[in-house]
């Protein structure tokens, strides 16, 4: 392959070895969440790291294997405001479903 086409390969859905470097990412940040499940940590830090990293891996999946990482601008700027409706929306919702946690149950 020419570099032009390498380059242009690059840009348009990435490399085996970008894949395979996103990948390995992933497993291993896969594995910290796994040891965090089976260690001793306080609660707070263990949802913080859990929630950092699945973010983080959502990201890199995101961006990477479903290639947005790749698309133009307006793509991203018509599924991100959709994401913050999504959050707001669990948001709003949260304390009706908390308050099932404290109705009693009937039998």
């Amino acid at each position: 392959m020419s570099d032009h086409s390498e380059a242009v390969a690059e840009h348009v859905g990435g490399t085996t070895q970008t894949f395979l470097y996103v990948w390995i990412a992933l497993l291993v940040m896969t594995g910290i969440e796994v040891l965090l499940a089976y260690e001793q940590v306080p609660t707070l830090i263990m949802l913080t790291a859990l929630l950092g990293l699945s973010i983080i891996k959502a990201a890199l999946i995101i961006a990477y294997f479903m290639h947005l990482k790749f698309e133009k601008l307006s793509l991203f700027l018509t599924l991100f405001p959709m994401l913050v409706l999504c959050i707001i929306l669990m948001l709003v919702f949260m304390p009706d479903s908390m308050r099932s946690l404290t109705m009693r149950v009937v039998q």
